[in-house]
């Protein structure tokens, strides 16, 4: 079975809107109500991320944990906060949702509350080899109008090189589905997830390129992220070493979630930031 995209589905009208645009494979994405039903235009499969098996997370613990929603307030993806006034997510996500359309909403612990701040997006970098999230490069930073007064994570970098080791115990968190299929979170949740091997990683995804992606789950699976998890924060610590991209399925033995690897692409989220990454 092919890897699926961790996309958000919009409900508008009470009909289902399958968005052409990419969002993580089925290992734990997020949802725009869910990602996008389809795969993202130009892309050759769909998947779906979200947290399974995880418990209930306190934003006071991630603060730099954000949400993106479209223009009716639907959640499809994750981000995180990576400056005062930009976030990282999937580059997937982006091309699922329009600019104008695209809301990111941060300090928000469960969403159907009024907490927090909703901001629009001023500006948008995806990294230009994106095509398709199980060929890598699934990475974006939006900016934001206005500010994010909250405590961004730290952007992992070529001297972090510790972080990615086989066996560290990384956290993944997000508004995403609780299983395959099932029930969108209305809360942040996270789950524990230690780093699969690269040779490993290979084995689960023939297309799977350790230069820019990075795989975690247990052999057995039962935890993961999911469908809506897509461009939310894998960290070890407060350092983001990775961002929901695809799986398929969520939480299956054999086929861990697969992350963008943020080292990889720390020199342009930090001048998409402006310089101003608060870490």
């Amino acid at each position: 079975m092919p890897a699926k995209y961790r996309r958000p589905l919009l409900i508008v009208a009470g009909a289902l809107l399958v968005t052409a645009a990419a969002v993580p494979i089925a290992v734990g994405s997020a949802s725009a109500q869910d990602e996008p039903a389809g795969p993202p235009s130009g892309t050759s499969s769909g998947a779906q991320p979200r947290i399974v098996g995880g418990d209930e997370a306190s934003l006071s613990d991630y603060p730099y944990a954000v949400y993106l929603a479209d223009s009716d307030g639907n959640q499809y993806c994750g981000a995180v906060i990576v400056s005062s006034s930009a976030v990282a997510t999937a580059a997937h996500c982006v091309k699922a949702v329009a600019q104008s359309d695209t809301r990111v909403v941060a300090g928000r612990q469960t969403k159907d509350t009024d907490d927090g701040m909703v901001l629009t997006v001023s500006k948008t970098w995806v990294a230009p080899g994106f095509t398709d999230p199980t060929k890598g490069d699934d990475i974006a930073v939006l900016t934001v109008r206005g500010q994010l007064p909250y405590r961004p994570a730290k952007v992992a970098d070529a001297g972090d090189r510790a972080s990615y080791d086989t066996g560290t115990k990384a956290t993944v968190v997000g508004w995403g589905r609780l299983s395959d299929g099932g029930a969108r979170s209305n809360t942040l949740r996270s789950v524990v997830v230690p780093l699969v091997s690269d040779s490993d990683c290979k084995t689960a995804y023939s297309t799977y390129d350790p230069a820019s992606m990075v795989c975690a789950g247990y052999p057995d699976g039962g935890k993961d992220a999911c469908q809506g998890d897509s461009g939310g924060p894998l960290v070890v610590g407060d350092t983001l070493i990775g961002v929901v991209s695809f799986g398929d399925g969520c939480a299956k033995k054999g086929k861990p979630g697969v992350y963008t690897r943020v080292s990889a692409f720390s020199d342009d989220i930090a001048q998409q930031s402006q310089g101003r990454i608060l870490g």
